[in-house]
């Protein structure tokens, strides 16, 4: 055999090797069949069975106190879930192991049917396609609504990246886009700082927007809106539904009333009741601990 040959057949040997290797790793249990019959893959997300998102049997405790117990919930593609509870239900707890600020203590999640997104830091999580938004609006403010949307954009933020950045045409069709949907294309040239609150709100779900999100989790987001900049959110809302997959937290219930298909109430960190509004609203077990607050 000549030493061509051998090397060949070497290196067949080793692709061989490296792809069961490969085979025996790539499962969400370290070789073990994960939930869903999933498989890891870090890059694609796979909605074969019909979920972007899953929790399953997620608990969380801090000194002591369990935040998060045996949770278990999923989200459809195109879905606008609102999640409604007392404080200290969980709400915020389950955004932040979502989003991998928080680890859980057991459970898993799942972005899509094989993504594993307890294996990836925050960092990665944004860039897989899931935007978070927090109650209190951050806008860089000094800068005027276009910039704001500009810096958002997803691409390289390195030091030499940045120096050589251009907008490609498809950047700047994005950006028009993005400020028509958040109705702010007549303002674009105005300083952030120099808003409404409402229209804050409406920049920084703009900022998240340009970076293309799968998912988009929504704290509290028309809190201090007033009763115009609410009507107007929630009709933004719903023309993103569809388009993305919304996971929206508030306690305004007209808000709630006027986007909702399913809602999840969230009580001592796991679910206590799922369906229409006019279903859960109707739970005695809800009122109890919610609605008759």
């Amino acid at each position: 055999m000549t030493p061509e040959l051998m090397d060949q057949g070497a290196q067949r040997i080793a692709a061989l090797q490296e792809a069961q290797m490969r085979q025996a790793l790539q499962t969400a249990s370290g070789g073990r069949e994960a939930g869903f019959g999933r498989r890891i893959d870090a890059e694609a997300l796979d909605l074969t069975h019909g979920r972007i998102l899953y929790l399953e049997d997620v608990s969380v405790s801090f000194d002591g106190f369990k935040a998060i117990n045996r949770l278990s919930l999923d989200i459809a593609p195109g879905e606008l879930r609102c999640i409604i509870g007392p404080n200290g239900a969980g709400k915020t707890t389950m955004m932040d192991i979502i989003t991998g600020k928080t680890r859980p203590d057991a459970g898993s999640v799942f972005f899509g049917s094989t993504i594993d997104l307890l294996r990836h830091t925050e960092a990665e999580i944004a860039q897989l396609g899931i935007g978070r938004k927090f109650q209190k609006p951050t806008v860089f403010e000094q800068l005027t609504v276009f910039e704001n949307l500009e810096l958002a954009l997803k691409t390289h933020k390195g030091v030499a990246q940045s120096l050589r950045y251009r907008r490609s045409a498809a950047h700047d069709q994005r950006l028009c886009e993005v400020l028509e949907t958040i109705a702010l294309q007549d303002s674009l040239a105005r300083q952030a700082g120099k808003l409404s609150h409402g229209q804050k709100q409406w920049l920084e779900i703009g900022m998240l927007l340009v970076q293309d999100p799968q998912l988009l989790l929504l704290d509290e987001p028309v809190a201090g809106m007033t009763d115009q900049e609410t009507e107007r959110t929630a009709e933004l809302f719903l023309r993103l539904k569809g388009q993305h997959s919304l996971i929206v937290v508030e306690h305004d219930m007209a808000f709630i009333k006027a986007i909702a298909e399913t809602v999840t109430v969230l009580c001592d960190g796991a679910v206590l009741a799922q369906g229409p509004l006019s279903k859960v609203q109707a739970d005695p077990r809800v009122i109890e601990v919610y609605l008759g607050r």
